[in-house]
């Protein structure tokens, strides 16, 4: 065989390698097999690569959090519950020109604390009075939550809602099978009242509740009915 065939034979061996190298990839996780030694784990680590959900995500390089609410009109950073929602009256607010000034500054998307620790919601809720529909803010007919999804809307920017899985006002909190039932009641409301939410936020659950429980994350409050949501999420 000449060196020209040899080169050729070579050169197809070559390709045909880095093209299978190319498509041996782990999109999010790999697993390993028991007993896997440790070259094989570096070797597949290293072809670990993101969903195409993630690579979006990393693109959006910035977003914006807005934390807003019934601790805006007292001051602090954590309410504990007891906020009359008569305090709650912004007047003067503007969702297009908080969305508007974002987008000027490169953000791509905007996140709202639609309820924080307080258990005071930005929306007009069914689960608890605890809401903008009990202040005198629009006469109890406003909602913040809708009014920066259409602000959003209309400056196509995305759009995502924090939702606090401690709420210091909910008297079902420490009752875990009511409080998750409760829990799951608003994020169903935030995320099938306002059409697409691109993205959802949890924090919080550390304290314990005046029974003196702090767990809740149990009974219709799973993983799985949260994945039904929206797929986007995970």
């Amino acid at each position: 065989m000449t060196f020209k065939k040899y080169f050729i034979l070579a050169m197809i061996a070559g390709f045909a390698f880095l093209n299978a190298s190319a498509q041996e990839k782990y999109i999010k996780r790999v697993d390993f097999e028991e007993g896997e030694t440790l070259q094989s784990k570096i070797h597949k680590a290293a072809r670990v690569v993101p969903t195409q959900q993630q690579l979006n995500w990393q693109k959006l390089e910035m977003t914006a959090f807005i934390h807003f609410g019934i601790n805006t009109f007292t001051g602090r950073e954590w309410g504990d519950g007891s906020e009359s929602p008569e305090i709650f009256n912004p007047s003067e607010l503007d969702a297009r020109q908080w969305v508007k000034s974002l987008k000027e500054g490169g953000m791509k998307m905007v996140i709202l604390t639609a309820k924080h620790h307080d258990g005071f919601c930005l929306w007009p809720t069914k689960t608890t009075d605890h809401s903008v529909a009990s202040s005198p803010w629009k006469n109890g007919n406003g909602d913040i939550v809708k009014e920066l999804k259409d602000a959003c809307d209309e400056f196509g920017m995305k759009f995502g809602v924090y939702l606090s899985p401690w709420d210091r006002n909910a008297e079902c909190y420490g009752d875990s099978p009511a409080y998750s039932q409760f829990f799951l009641d608003q994020l169903t409301e935030l995320l099938t009242w306002y059409g697409k939410v691109d993205e959802v936020w949890f924090d919080g659950a550390t304290e314990k509740a005046p029974t003196g429980k702090s767990k809740f994350m149990t009974g219709p409050l799973t993983t799985k009915k949260l994945k039904n949501f929206s797929p986007k999420l995970w």
